[in-house]
């Protein structure tokens, strides 16, 4: 079995920390030097839930996506959730290491599993990363289909392809507009328009769209936005990253196990449906409906897609 500074080391050649962003807090959180690693646990949110999952597991390293500090802290009490989080991995010999912004730029990074969840040809970067030569790295990928389909059959893509969520998928654009180059970026994208629009793709793929940026991206030109939950975005990560992990076990004679948490991390739980715009209850603003609710249930998998025991991807 390795110990934790070598399969540390193995991570961050896949994603090496000085790549991440200025302001992003990535690397080992926690972990005993000593201590030897045999079950690997991969997620995209290092919260109670998920140390909990560890330690059911016997991980003895978390990875996930998210950091648990990004801001820093002067305390690791366990009267806080993050120290409690922090306690419980400490007392159960669990480490912790993030990979994020330097995930996010990595190749193949975050947005190259989102391409694929998605079946997208990545043709390559969004915004590329200066500093590779090859021109593979960066923020984002621009991607082809195979054939075009209308923004409304791509968003039904979207929705079926990626884990299940309450918000699910909203779309804006014209719905019968024609598709065939397409933008993604795991996590929150809207701070990328520009370089959106500079790549001169039909639709872009990303979270947490915000009401004006979204806004004036449609009056500035006929792009559709898809938009998916955050967390929903970045989750094919965890399946490209733990199979990633079991060819360099592979290929060092580790024989370690990687394990894909299926745990509900992202944090809205229901959706109340509006009525559909232009139909009677939509009159007038402030008219009384009886919207639906549909809830995520937490033992759910939250995809639709077939995972063997290892947690690698099929």
């Amino acid at each position: 079995m390795p110990a934790l500074p070598e399969v540390i080391a193995a991570l961050d050649a896949l994603w090496p920390p000085e790549r991440a962003e200025d302001w992003d807090a990535v690397g080992t959180v926690c972990g005993d030097p000593d201590a030897e690693v045999r079950r690997v646990l991969f997620a995209v949110d290092p919260v109670q839930e998920i140390a909990d999952e560890a330690v059911k597991l016997g991980a003895d390293l978390l990875v996930t996506h998210h950091p648990l500090y990004l801001r820093g802290t002067t305390t690791v009490a366990a009267a806080t959730f993050k120290g409690r989080v922090v306690h419980t991995l400490i007392k159960n010999d669990i480490a912790l290491h993030v990979a994020h912004t330097n995930a996010d730029r990595a190749d193949p990074g975050v947005s190259d599993a989102l391409a694929g969840a998605l079946d997208l040809r990545v043709t390559g970067p969004l915004v590329p990363d200066p500093a590779d030569p090859a021109g593979r790295r960066g923020l984002g990928r621009i991607c082809e289909l195979d054939e075009p389909m209308t923004l409304a059959s791509f968003a039904e893509r979207v929705a079926a392809r990626l884990p299940a969520t309450a918000q699910g998928v909203r779309m804006a654009g014209d719905p019968e507009g024609r598709v065939v180059r397409v933008a993604v970026c795991g996590g929150s994208g809207d701070s990328l328009f520009d370089e959106v629009r500079a790549a001169g793709v039909d639709a872009y793929v990303t979270a947490d769209l915000r009401h004006h940026p979204a806004s004036e991206a449609q009056q500035q030109s006929p792009l559709g936005l898809v938009d998916a939950a955050h967390w929903a975005t970045e989750w094919p990560w965890i399946e490209q990253a733990a199979a990633q992990l079991d060819e360099i076990s592979d290929r060092h004679g580790w024989n370690l196990r990687t394990h894909i948490s299926r745990t509900v991390t992202d944090p809205w739980t229901a959706h109340a449906a509006s009525p559909r715009p232009g139909s009677r209850d939509t009159a007038r603003p402030g008219a009384a409906s009886s919207p639906s609710v549909d809830s995520v249930d937490e033992t759910d998998p939250r995809t639709t897609r077939p995972h063997d025991s290892s947690g690698a991807p099929n």
